[in-house]
């Protein structure tokens, strides 16, 4: 059996096939990767798979507002049927798992033009443009919210959770203090603003460092470009984005304050490590990641600060609030039932492209 996995934009569109691939492979399933030419997606895969051949095609952003780019793309697009075409053709899997994103839409048309079993899974509450278009042509739609099942076809879509990489939980703790050189006696909290950072996250981070530090270690991942160097404090611990590091560095996180893309969200909450929300807004987004923080949020996993409230008096307020209802939360989170692992969600994908 071959797989053909594509998906790529931002690490939310890459985690799950990442989580999946390693099972395929256990199980002698030939795996390829069709992915954006220069994507994140194109670094991860490569580094981390070097058995599987990644194919760079041509791909289109899809927006939901009237710009002249938006005709370049429908050529993009188009090229990016063609460039999957010429790669089902000569590679032949027998299944594409498509984790959505702008490079996926092309493959998965390519793959209807050729009768390839498709299965697409969608990681927000409600589907991502990509996906909405990509659905019209596959057989399954897999849902990591069961919320999702109201906005899509119920008779091909099916709940199956969130899907978690092993090596998140072989983090340890030793290396993670060899390399933020913390201390043991002091709680660590890590804020990330997603794959490119958040100036405003940023900001507010930076204001009230001396507060913070005064309670807490901290670990800033930044974001691409958004080191500060003249930052040097005890037990602060900046970065722009950590890869093989990051499943070390949460084994020490006490308390995470992020943005509320869904994937990461499955992680804390499979790591048990209690969580600020800040999600992006309407003014840069869809409100996806709104719809996911409320239902984290419903649930008992997570405080929920929106970025029109993000000040230093509401941060530092909403950490105290999960102090003080720590015991709960991590109670919450334990109780948790797991849908599908990596291991059966692979098992369910082949049964269900038969």
């Amino acid at each position: 059996m071959k797989i053909a996995f594509t998906g790529g934009g931002t690490i939310g569109h890459v985690a799950v096939n990442m989580a999946l691939i390693p099972k395929a492979e256990a199980q002698r399933i030939e795996c390829i990767y069709i992915g954006s030419k220069n994507g994140i997606e194109k670094d991860e895969i490569t580094k981390r798979f070097p058995n599987v051949k990644y194919y760079g095609i041509s791909s289109g952003k899809l927006r939901r507002y009237i710009s002249a780019e938006n005709l370049k793309d429908i050529f993009k697009v188009q090229k990016g049927v063609l460039d999957a075409l010429r790669v089902l053709k000569r590679e032949k899997p027998d299944i594409v798992f498509s984790k959505g994103g702008f490079v996926a839409v092309p493959v998965t048309i390519a793959a209807k033009m050729l009768n390839i079993k498709t299965i697409i899974h969608e990681s927000d509450v409600t589907p991502g443009l990509a996906n909405k278009l990509a659905l019209k042509f596959a057989n399954r739609f897999y849902t990591t919210f069961e919320e999702t099942l109201k906005y899509v076809p119920r008779e091909k879509s099916d709940y199956v959770g969130g899907i978690i990489r092993d090596d998140l939980f072989s983090g340890d703790v030793l290396k993670a203090y060899q390399i933020t050189q913390f201390n043991r006696d002091k709680k660590v909290l890590m804020i990330m603003g997603g794959s490119l950072g958040s100036k405003i996250i940023n900001q507010v981070v930076r204001d009230n460092l001396d507060i913070l530090l005064k309670k807490y270690q901290i670990i800033h991942l930044v974001g691409r470009g958004n080191l500060d160097i003249s930052i040097q404090k005890n037990g602060y611990y900046q970065r722009e984005f950590v890869s093989e590091e990051l499943m070390h560095l949460y084994k020490i996180t006490d308390i995470m304050i992020s943005r509320a893309g869904s994937n990461a969200l499955y992680e804390f909450l499979a790591l048990k490590i209690p969580m600020i929300l800040i999600p992006l807004g309407l003014d840069q987004s869809r409100g996806d990641q709104i719809e996911n923080a409320k239902i984290f949020k419903s649930k008992g996993f997570a405080e929920v600060l929106h970025e029109s409230e993000l000040n230093s008096q509401n941060i530092i307020n909403t950490i105290e609030k999960v102090e003080e209802n720590y015991s709960e939360i991590k109670n919450k989170m334990h109780a948790e039932q797991v849908t599908y692992t990596a291991e059966t969600l692979l098992e369910k994908i082949i049964f269900d492209a038969k």
